[in-house]
């Protein structure tokens, strides 16, 4: 790992960039159809491509994690110091309200916008709860068996998820925020954001516990096959 301030740059920008690529791809995508299917086709394919680019150049130097319930169970697991945990999550946080504001600057918007729409309910709850364990246990599964290929699995994971869920899957507090800035395809009503953040806390927190089990290296260990003819000790 590098130093914390890096650290720290490395998941501000990450995240940064991956807001602007949701609210602008979720812009541009609206400028460009009426079909609202099209538009969200449009806003998913960039953001898959997106996290793929992001966890492949920022994951060496910190983790690549862009999602405070993802710092939150790496500090869990005891594998993020406790003196990071905040600032990981303040940088974040301010990196995707920077994107949000930096995605309004390129499509010619008012920077400092508030989102109208509505989004809430037990199955917007619910669909944020199923995201974001998936997203975990993507994560989680990937470390544990194929640490190479977490680019490629997070990044098809989240493309999946804007699909098979009510919510389009924003499995982040700090994009929820970030969305919540802006009245655009990607808006969220900042009235909204507690029900979505409680959600995506409580499926992080089960996605932890069932990774902990269902990925835990075996303890029965097969006993080595004896050739024919060799004497048992």
């Amino acid at each position: 790992m590098a130093d914390l301030s890096r650290r720290l740059a490395a998941e501000a920008l990450g995240t940064a960039m991956l807001v602007a690529t949701v609210v602008g791809s979720g812009i541009m995508a609206d400028r460009l159809s009426d079909d609202v299917a099209v538009s969200l086709l449009g806003n998913t394919i960039p953001t898959g491509a997106i996290l793929f680019v992001l966890i492949t150049i920022l994951g060496p130097i910190s983790g690549a994690h862009f999602n405070p319930v993802v710092t939150m169970v790496f500090a869990l697991r005891k594998e993020l110091e406790a003196s990071a945990i905040l600032p990981y999550m303040l940088a974040q946080i301010l990196g995707g309200i920077a994107g949000t504001l930096i995605a309004h600057v390129m499509f010619d918007l008012p920077v400092f916008q508030i989102s109208e729409t509505v989004r809430t309910g037990s199955a917007q709850w619910s669909a944020e709860a199923v995201a974001t364990f998936g997203l975990l246990l993507t994560i989680l599964g990937g470390l544990r068996f194929k640490t190479d290929a977490i680019p490629m699995l997070v990044g098809l994971y989240i493309t999946a998820a804007y699909w098979f869920t009510a919510s389009t899957s924003f499995a982040n507090p700090a994009v929820a925020i970030a969305r919540s800035l802006t009245n655009t395809f990607a808006g969220i009503r900042p009235l909204d954001l507690p029900g979505f953040i409680i959600a995506q806390v409580v499926g992080a927190v089960l996605a932890s516990m069932l990774a902990a089990w269902l990925f835990a290296e075996s303890r029965n260990k097969i006993p080595p096959i004896i050739p024919e003819g060799t004497e048992r000790p």
